[in-house]
């Protein structure tokens, strides 16, 4: 099968649906290869007790990209989004912080079908605008959020002070 071939194969085979505090067992250890992305230590442990808090908070909506057509999905990708409000546009505002494709399952489109389900669930809930940041360095990432029409802020400065 041809790399194309096999990745409208993959996309065919993923299903993405919002997660429940009952999937956290099987979403933490992407959260734990995430967080391994950016070099932080794995800690499997803070990654379950990190994702169990922010949704029985209400605090993060969990999108999980899971193999499809098998007894036992697979939890192959996931975003979290946190909300936020617009004074200017006076309606909600969603970030997504977190993006994760598993290594076996990149390319495939599963970073894409995961980001339009995003943009699906923003829209439903009126949002006025879906943000996000990534490294510098990270220029696959880019591209995708480019190809989805993401352009990079020209006009506001993004600060962070670490406490």
């Amino acid at each position: 099968m041809s790399a194309n071939a096999n990745r409208r194969y993959i996309r065919a085979m993923i299903a993405i649906r919002r997660a429940a505090a009952s999937d956290v067992d099987h979403v933490a250890p992407l959260f734990d290869a995430y967080r391994q992305f950016y070099r932080q230590p794995s800690d499997l442990d803070l990654a379950r007790r990190y994702l169990a808090d922010r949704l029985a908070a209400g605090e993060s909506v969990i999108l999980v990209a899971e193999t499809s057509g098998t007894a036992a999905p697979e939890a192959c990708g996931f975003t979290q989004l946190y909300p936020l409000f617009s004074s200017i546009a006076c309606r909600p505002v969603w970030i997504l912080s977190d993006l994760f494709v598993a290594r076996a399952f990149r390319r495939g489109g599963v970073g894409r079908q995961l980001m339009e389900s995003a943009h699906a669930f923003a829209r439903q809930t009126g949002a006025a605008t879906v943000e996000l940041d990534t490294a510098h360095t990270n220029t696959s990432a880019q591209a995708l959020y480019e190809s989805l029409g993401y352009r990079r802020d020209q006009e506001f400065r993004h600060y962070a002070l670490t406490l």
